[in-house]
C-alpha cells in the first residue's frame, strides 16, 4: 500500500520512536504481572516528578475507560456530572460514564466553543436542589476542548473555585493534554492540581503511544477502590509494563512535549496556508493541533474525490487533526488541493 498520510484524526498516526523503543526494551525477559514490575514503578515516578506532587497513578487501555472510571469514582448513582454539550464524555463515549457510575446523569451545559463557565456550573447546582433532581457532584472539562481551544489557567482556576464553593469535584479530560501544555507553555502542575483539578485522564495514544491512558488522582483519597474499578471494568492489564513503559521514556526524554509541539506547529502551518481562501472559514481559533474549516458542500466533495479523509461533525465543520508524525509536504498537498478547489469555485 502506498503511504498516504491523512489528517482525519491524530489516532491515525503510528507509534513514535520513543514509545516503540520502550516497548521493545520492556519485552526483554520476563517481569511480574499486574503492575508489580520495574517499568510501572519507573513510569509512576516519572509522573510524580513531572507533576511535582505525590499523585496516585493508574494505567488503562483507552480514553473512554479513563474518563468513565474517573468520573464514576467521583459520583454516586443518584448524582450528576456537569459537562459541555460537545464534550467527548457526552457525545462519543456511548454512555460509558453513566454505565460505570451505575446511572449518574450527565448534565449538558450549552456552549459556543466547548468551554464550560462558572456561571453555567452554578446554574445547574443552584437551579434545582430538590430530591427529584440528580444532585450535581462533579464537573468535567476537556483540555483542549473538542473545538481545539485551550482553557487558560485563569479559566481553570475560576471553574475550580466555583467547584470548591459548591462542593463539586473537578475532572479534566486531557486526551490532548500535552498539546495544551505546549500552547500555554506552563508546567503540568500549574495546569492541574495547582489550578484546582482533582483528577485527570491523561492521553497517551494521541501523543504517539500505541495504547494506554493514565488516570491521575491529585487528591489520593479519591483513589480509594479505584484499582478494583479497573479490574471489574476489564482495564487491569496483566502485562502492565507494555502500557507503562512508554510513559516512562516519553517523560524522561521530553518526547511527550516535543511531539505535541510539532503537532501544534503543523496545525498553525495548515491554518496559515488556507486562511483567506475564498469560501474557506476557520471556525475556531487554532490553539492546539486541530483546524476546523467551514467549507461549502462542493469543496468537501472535491476533497473527498481527491482522496482526503476528514470528519464533519462539529457544527458541520471539516476537522483536520495533526499528530507527532505529520509531514509538512503532505500538509502542503492538502492545502494546495483546497486552494485549487477554492479558486475554481470563486471563478
Amino acid at each position: 500500500m502506498p503511504h498516504t498520510q491523512q489528517f482525519a484524526s491524530d489516532n491515525y498516526a503510528g507509534i513514535c520512536p520513543e514509545a516503540l523503543r520502550a516497548m521493545e526494551e520492556a519485552n526483554r525477559g520476563s517481569a511480574p504481572a499486574y503492575g508489580d514490575d520495574p517499568w510501572t514503578l519507573r513510569a509512576a515516578d516519572a509522573f510524580r516528578r513531572t507533576f511535582e506532587t505525590d499523585c496516585e497513578l493508574f494505567f488503562v487501555f483507552n480514553g473512554t475507560a479513563a474518563n468513565s472510571l474517573a468520573l464514576a469514582s467521583l459520583c454516586q448513582s443518584y448524582e450528576s456530572i456537569i459537562a459541555a454539550d460537545i464534550a467527548h464524555v457526552e457525545t462519543d463515549e456511548c454512555g460509558a460514564p453513566e454505565f460505570f457510575s451505575n446511572g449518574a446523569k450527565i448534565l449538558v451545559g450549552r456552549t459556543t466553543n466547548g468551554k464550560l463557565t462558572p456561571e453555567t456550573i452554578s446554574a445547574f447546582v443552584l437551579g434545582r436542589t430538590d430530591i427529584h433532581f440528580p444532585r450535581p457532584k462533579a464537573v468535567t472539562i476537556t483540555q483542549p476542548t473538542e473545538t481545539g481551544q485551550v482553557y487558560s489557567l485563569d479559566e481553570i482556576r475560576a471553574i475550580s473555585g466555583t467547584c470548591r464553593e459548591l462542593g463539586l469535584r473537578l475532572h479534566m479530560d486531557g486526551a490532548r493534554f500535552a498539546n495544551a501544555i505546549e500552547t500555554l507553555g506552563c508546567s503540568p502542575a500549574e495546569m492541574t492540581w495547582q489550578a484546582g483539578v482533582d483528577v485527570m485522564s491523561f492521553g497517551g495514544t494521541k501523543n504517539g503511544m500505541a495504547i494506554g491512558e493514565a488516570v491521575i488522582f491529585f487528591d489520593r483519597a479519591l483513589a480509594e477502590g479505584f484499582d478494583y474499578r479497573c479490574k471489574q471494568a476489564g482495564q487491569l492489564a496483566s502485562k502492565m509494563r507494555f502500557l507503562s513503559a512508554p510513559w516512562a521514556v516519553m517523560f524522561e526524554t521530553g518526547a511527550w512535549r516535543t511531539h505535541a509541539a510539532h503537532a501544534n506547529a503543523c496545525a498553525r502551518h495548515f491554518a496559515e496556508q488556507v486562511e483567506g481562501l475564498p469560501e474557506v472559514e476557520i471556525m475556531f481559533p487554532v490553539e492546539a493541533n486541530g483546524v476546523f474549516l467551514k467549507l461549502p458542500p462542493a469543496m468537501i466533495d472535491g476533497l473527498h474525490a481527491r482522496g482526503w479523509r476528514f470528519y464533519t461533525f462539529i457544527g458541520g465543520s471539516a476537522r483536520f487533526m495533526f499528530a507527532w508524525d505529520s509531514e509538512i509536504a503532505r500538509i502542503d498537498a492538502l492545502a494546495a488541493d483546497l486552494r485549487t478547489l477554492a479558486t475554481a469555485d470563486a471563478a
